[in-house]
């Protein structure tokens, strides 16, 4: 038997070392595995829920800790506002009006643990309650309220799924409703019915602006009638106003006054002329004795 030589000896070892590499390998892999699970960072706006063996431990975060691997199990949790878009849902308001309504939900967690211990699937949870509580709420509302009150139905809807969603840790902050659909019918009726009411107010106006007007013109009446000046002056106003027109035909005005002042000089001037005392001798009957005559009575002889 040959002895063994320096040579034959290393080249075992390498032999041995190789033979170990895929060992060093596998337990290098599970360390860094190990400790890759142990490790657990959170952001600022999460928290990290830890379960050991299947009971609550609490939330923890943000920052770095440690959990052990394979006996804690860490469920994250966002705590910023989350936007829900409500589908569209169709419901029957109060008067009998099928609408379709949309609408949409920010709300964000409160409570973490509350969020993954009494809710399976809180996003899809509140979902849900939003829109069951919008069809309850749209039925005890009437059209004009829908289209008109739409601030005070925002604020109902806002206070009941909150009311609904607490016991989840989660917190409403805004609910609003952001389209409603009408029937074309019922389009048509409310377009008739705004036409009608700018015709109502049109009206109005138009009747108040004649009373108005009325009015102005009582008034100027009186105070032309007050003051004969002012007349003369509308009157010379009105032939300046004609004057400045380009037409063929004109025709002046002119007061009654005038008129009747002009007519009843000319009647009593002809008057006068025509008719004039005509005085006429008295005759004397000559068989009349006893009526004195022209040069006096006579002495009986």
């Amino acid at each position: 038997m040959e002895p063994a030589t320096p040579n034959s000896k290393e080249s075992k070892r390498v032999e041995d070392l190789i033979s170990l590499l895929p060992v060093l390998a596998v337990a290098g892999v599970v360390i860094f595995s190990l400790a890759g699970a142990a490790v657990k960072v959170v952001q600022e706006y999460e928290r990290g829920v830890i379960f050991r063996l299947g009971r609550l431990v609490g939330a923890k975060g943000p920052g770095l800790f440690f959990i052990i691997p394979f006996i804690d199990r860490m469920v994250k949790i966002d705590l910023r506002t989350v936007t829900l878009d409500i589908p569209s849902q169709e419901a029957i308001t109060r008067d009998n009006v099928t609408v379709r309504v949309n609408a949409v939900c920010y709300f964000r967690v409160v409570d973490p643990e509350a969020a993954v211990v009494r809710v399976e699937n809180y996003l899809l949870a509140t979902l849900q309650i939003a829109q069951t509580t919008m069809r309850s709420v749209l039925g005890q509302s009437e059209l004009d309220e829908l289209l008109s009150k739409r601030e005070e139905i925002n604020a109902r809807l806002q206070q009941i799924i909150d009311e609904q969603t607490e016991p989840w840790g989660i917190k409403v902050s805004v609910v609003e409703v952001k389209d409603v659909e009408l029937p074309q019918e019922m389009k048509r009726a409310m377009a008739r019915q705004a036409e009608a009411e700018r015709d109502k107010r049109a009206k109005v106006i138009h009747a108040e602006g004649e009373f108005l007007a009325a009015q102005q013109l009582s008034e100027a009446a009186n105070i032309i009638s007050s003051a004969p000046s002012a007349l003369q002056l509308r009157y010379l106003q009105t032939l300046a106003d004609i004057s400045s027109e380009q037409t063929r035909t004109i025709i002046f005005p002119l007061p009654m006054d005038l008129i009747s002042a002009f007519v009843g000089g000319r009647a009593g001037d002809s008057g006068a002329a025509a008719v004039k005392p005509v005085t006429t001798p008295k005759t004397e009957p000559s068989g009349s004795a006893d009526q004195p005559g022209p040069s006096g009575p006579t002495a009986a002889g």
